[in-house]
This record gives structure tokens, C-alpha cells and sequence, in this order.
């Protein structure tokens, strides 16, 4: 089994690779790093991947045994279903996201990945927050 991390370049991602760093030694289980984004070609899909592997050994620094699987994907259209399909195809036993305040307007206004994935992923989902 895995511990899974949706991943984008924020704060609040910053803080869910922790606590996904964390769970996966806890479970003593591999980290998968699930990252999304608009497009790609082969330099930036090099970019990117260099970018989170140095995020990664960043935060894993203190677990050099720790197992771990970067999955960078495009998505047309609605970011979030693409996530689901990722977690899917995964199968962790935990998947780990961050969150930011919202205000009321920008709840009812503008869908929310992060609400997409704890109402409809398929497996236990861990929702952290920046303090």
C-alpha cells in the first residue's frame, strides 16, 4: 500500500508532503507524490520533477529510507476529476491534501478541488491547514 500526496506548488502542499512524509513512515509504506498540471513538454516536465524531488529529500531529510514515486500528469479541463482518476489508478490506503481558507463568496462561487476530492476519492482523506 501507499500514502498518497496531491501536490502543487503552495504553502499549503508544502505542509501536506509533510504530514504525507510522515503517515508513510508511520505506515512504513511508500510515498507517492500525485502532481497535476496544464501542460508539459520535456523541459518542464524535467523542471518540475527536479523541483519536487528537491521538496521531498527537503522535508524527508531525516528518512533516507523512505520510498518514494513522483506521478506527473496533464489535465484539460477539470483539475480535481483528474486527481480522482490518479488516486484510482494508485489505489493508496490514504491520500493526503492541503487546504486554504475560503471566504463564503468564493465557497458558493468557485468549485473546490479540495472539496471534490474528500466528497468522491475513494479512500480516507487527510485534510491539512496551514496554523
Amino acid at each position: 500500500m501507499t500514502v498518497a500526496v496531491a501536490h502543487q506548488v503552495s504553502a499549503t502542499s508544502s505542509i501536506a508532503l509533510s504530514h504525507g512524509v510522515r503517515e508513510a513512515v508511520l505506515r512504513d509504506t511508500e510515498l507517492v507524490v500525485l502532481h497535476v498540471v496544464d501542460s508539459l513538454d520535456a523541459d518542464r516536465s524535467e523542471a518540475y520533477r527536479l523541483g519536487i524531488s528537491d521538496e521531498v529529500e527537503k522535508v524527508a531529510k531525516e528518512e533516507p529510507d523512505l520510498k518514494w514515486d513522483l506521478r506527473l500528469q496533464t489535465a484539460r479541463g477539470d483539475l480535481g476529476e483528474r486527481l480522482l482518476a490518479l488516486v484510482d489508478e494508485v489505489a493508496p490506503e490514504l491520500l493526503v491534501i492541503g487546504a486554504r481558507r475560503r471566504s463564503p463568496v468564493g465557497k458558493a462561487l468557485l468549485g473546490s478541488v479540495a472539496q471534490t476530492l474528500i466528497l468522491e476519492a475513494n479512500v480516507p482523506v487527510l485534510v491539512v491547514k496551514a496554523p
